[in-house]
C-alpha cells in the first residue's frame, strides 16, 4: 500500500535524521557550546524552555534527551512545580530507554528521579573551575563516557555546583569521580548524568559566579579551555552516536509526516 500523501517513507537500510530534544531549566543556562556540536554530528535539535513551555511527553523526546543545569535546586518544586513533572519524564525515558544525558542540575534531578538522592548546599562543596575526572573501571566500556576513558590522561572538565548526588540510584553504575566529589558520572540503562559542564565556556561560567574569588576560576578556566573543549566535545559525540543508533534502530518503513 502506498504512504498517505504528506508523509516520506525511509527505505529499508537508511535511517530518519537523528533529532534529540534539549530540556533548558534556566534562561542563564543554556546549551552552549553542545548544541553546536551536536549539530556538526549531524543531529537535530529541539529545545524546549521548561520556565515558559510544558514538560514534553515521552513520546515527543526523539531520539534522545538532554538535561541541563540551573540555578535552583533539585528539591525547588514549589517556586518550580515542573520540576515534578520534569522528574516524571526522566523516569518514563529510562524506562522506555530512550537515551538521556542529564548535566549538573539534570544530572542530579535525573539521580533522584530513579531513586537516588541529592544533597542541597553540601558542605563539601562548593566545587567550581577545571577538575580533572577520576574514571572507575567500569567507564572502559562504557557507551558514552567510553572513548574518554581510554584516554592516556584524565579528562579535564568544568564544574560550577554545590549541590551533589550522594546516593546513585539502586542498579546504577558509578562511572567516575573527582578529588571532592564521588559522584560525577553514573549511567543506569541508556540513562546518564554527570555534574560537570560540556556546554559551559568561561565567558558562561563567569556569568554563573558572584563571589570574590569568581575572576580568579574564570581565569583558570580560561587557561584549561582547550582541555575542557576536548572533553566536552568527546562527550556530545558520544552522545550524538547513541541518538543516531536510537534512530536506526527505528522502524525504516514508519511513514513521517513532514
Amino acid at each position: 500500500m502506498p504512504a498517505a500523501a504528506g508523509t516520506v517513507t525511509y527505505p529499508a537500510g537508511m535511517s530518519r535524521p537523528a533529532r534529540v530534544t534539549i530540556l533548558q531549566l534556566d534562561p542563564g543556562c543554556p546549551p552552549g557550546r553542545v548544541a553546536g556540536w551536536l549539530a556538526d554530528a549531524g543531529v537535530a535539535q529541539d529545545q524546549v524552555n521548561l520556565w515558559e513551555q510544558e514538560v514534553p511527553a515521552v513520546s515527543a523526546l526523539g531520539d534522545g534527551v538532554l538535561v541541563l543545569g540551573g540555578r535552583m535546586s533539585a528539591h525547588d518544586r514549589v517556586e518550580h512545580p515542573w520540576l515534578t513533572r520534569l522528574r516524571t519524564l526522566l523516569a518514563d525515558a529510562h524506562a522506555v530507554g530512550v537515551p538521556t544525558l542529564g548535566i549538573c542540575l539534570g544530572h542530579q534531578i535525573l539521580a533522584e528521579s530513579l531513586g537516588g538522592r541529592v544533597v542541597v548546599g553540601h558542605p563539601d562543596g562548593p566545587e567550581e573551575g577545571p577538575v580533572v575526572l577520576r574514571w572507575h573501571p567500569e567507564a572502559a566500556a562504557d557507551p558514552l563516557l567510553g572513548g574518554l576513558a581510554a584516554a592516556s590522561t584524565p579528562p579535564t572538565v568544568l564544574e560550577a555546583h554545590h549541590d551533589a548526588v550522594v546516593t546513585l540510584p539502586p542498579g546504577a553504575v558509578l562511572l567516575a569521580g573527582s578529588e571532592a566529589f564521588p559522584h560525577q558520572a553514573f549511567r543506569a540503562g541508556r540513562s546518564w548524568g554527570v555534574q560537570f559542564h560540556p556546554e559551559a565556556s568561561p565567558d558562561l561560567l563567569g556569568t554563573w559566579l558572584t563571589h570574590p574569588d569568581a575572576d580568579a576560576v574564570v581565569a583558570a578556566a580560561r587557561d584549561a579551555d582547550a582541555e575542557i573543549i576536548a572533553s566536552g566535545r568527546a562527550l556530545a559525540e558520544s552522545f550524538a552516536a547513541l541518538a543516531t543508533e536510537a534512530s536506526l534502530s527505528r522502524s525504516a518503513t514508519t511513514p513521517v509526516t513532514r
